[in-house]
């Protein structure tokens, strides 16, 4: 009875505040209600293993409800990565050749419930330039003569008027054109004419034909995920390189697959693209701006990059005279900043040997570029190509690597167009001092970072600047 006085004092006295009031029974609520509670205590922990380019792997723990781009923001900060927006998580299946990069809201513990027993499946972390591309230049991601318009639509439509006409509920452009579809329990590939509604992918039974008679129901995508065939020639015996395919969720394996094949990079880029925005709609630009959100809704497209306090407190100085000057003039201090970055550049490419003599810069261009992120050591054309396809056909995309056929040359492989180029880097010999070029003799570069440095500046004789290199991403 002194207890409950005391406590009743403390309860009803005004005069003395309870300090936690939610911890106190009441008829009305228990004494912890699970509200108060925070909802982290609630979250489940899991353990999931992502591998990087090398095959190295990470073991991560985290909650039940992580995202991919929560797992990727996570490596980002555990490796020290800049992050561009542009790192993905993507999940392989070994044994049937098959890819995809997993959508950036996608659960990752739903993703690896999808898994069966007999397929290995891995996760990778990696990058891909292309995973957003299509909100920025739509018009080459969906070429004239394979989308068709509602009758009512003009038919000369801005980039932001075909993606609203792709986000939009009420409307949906139509994509048309020819695939090969592997025949369902038989190894034989068919070529038939394929169209995609808001209702799913259709195909045609006669010709070209849209008649509602003439088109079959092929799939819809709620219940199952696509994916790239990596090795469809190999595996599935394809017609042709540009493969993918749609795996229904929790299948029983290869036999449940409903693959496709595209006669050419374009067609392929075009089909999928389509289907992840029907599939996706809205949710795929919420994921696209949401790097941006915080910027006081700028677009992607204006936002211009903040100097920082230090960068505006510097000035271009000249201490060439006996008095240093302020250069005001910026093509004066532009001249000058390349001069000391070539003068910086000879003297790091000095360097001494074992008996204490410097090293002639002519042998240094043969190994100083092996240090860069963007040069692979001897690997093949093929590996070349799947790196960079892996990466994204965005303009710009390359690597550079040891010619094949020649061994003192390197090669410069480089995606432009939805297609892989590849550049021979000739070394030239003049004057007993060694050169690298790309357009025979004409520019000229004493080691490959300056040849790579000069062509992220200018097109030269490239289709396009270098904007993006593929890396080995070790974790």
């Amino acid at each position: 009875n002194r207890r409950k006085k005391k406590g009743d004092s403390i309860l009803e006295n005004p005069l003395i505040p309870n300090p936690f009031p939610e911890l106190c029974c009441s008829p009305f609520a228990s004494v912890l209600s699970a509200s108060l509670l925070p909802k982290a205590t609630s979250r489940k922990k899991q353990v999931i293993k992502v591998y990087s380019e090398d095959d190295t792997s990470r073991a991560l723990e985290v909650p039940s409800d992580i995202t991919a781009r929560d797992v990727c923001q996570l490596l980002i900060l555990k490796n020290h990565y800049v992050d561009d927006h542009s790192w993905t998580l993507f999940e392989q299946l070994t044994h049937t050749g098959l890819g995809r990069a997993i959508e950036d809201h996608e659960l990752v513990m739903e993703v690896q419930s999808n898994w069966i027993m007999e397929e290995e499946t891995k996760l990778y972390f990696r990058k891909n330039y292309a995973k957003y591309e299509f909100f920025k230049n739509p018009l080459s991601f969906f070429p004239d003569h394979m989308i068709s318009f509602p009758s009512e639509t003009s038919a000369a439509l801005s980039h932001s008027g075909i993606l609203q006409m792709f986000l939009s509920s009420s409307t949906y452009p139509e994509i048309h054109g020819y695939l090969h579809a592997k025949e369902q329990g038989k190894k034989s590939w068919k070529k038939l004419y394929f169209l995609l509604r808001r209702s799913g992918l259709y195909f045609s039974t006669k010709g070209t034909s849209k008649e509602p008679r003439h088109l079959q129901f092929f799939c819809e995508f709620s219940n199952s995920d696509m994916y790239m065939s990596l090795t469809g020639k190999k595996t599935s015996g394809a017609p042709t390189n540009y493969g993918f395919c749609f795996k229904p969720n929790k299948s029983g394996g290869t036999r449940d697959l409903k693959q496709l094949c595209a006669d050419d990079e374009q067609s392929r880029t075009c089909w999928m693209t389509a289907i992840r925005l029907l599939k996706y709609g809205m949710q795929l630009y919420q994921n696209y701006m949401q790097p941006y959100q915080g910027r006081s809704g700028c677009s992607p497209l204006n936002i211009t990059p903040m100097r920082s306090i230090s960068e505006n407190s510097l000035v271009a100085m000249d201490f060439s005279g006996h008095r240093s000057r302020i250069i005001e003039n910026p093509t004066e201090a532009l001249s000058v900043a390349v001069e000391e970055g070539l003068a910086w550049r000879r003297r790091g490419c000095l360097r001494l040997n074992s008996h204490g003599s410097p090293i002639a810069m002519s042998n240094m261009g043969m190994s100083i570029h092996r240090s860069q992120s963007w040069f692979h050591h001897k690997i093949s054309r093929e590996e070349a190509q799947r790196l960079i396809l892996q990466h994204g056909l965005v303009d710009g995309v390359f690597l550079v690597r040891d010619s094949q056929s020649n061994p003192k040359a390197f090669v410069l492989s480089l995606s432009h167009g939805l297609k892989i180029k590849h550049f021979q880097i000739v070394p030239l010999e003049d004057d007993g001092k060694l050169f690298y070029t790309l357009d025979d003799g004409h520019t000229r570069f004493t080691d490959l970072i300056q040849l790579v440095e000069f062509y992220q500046l200018n097109k030269g004789v490239l289709p396009c600047k270098l904007k993006h290199y593929c890396a080995r991403i070790a974790l």
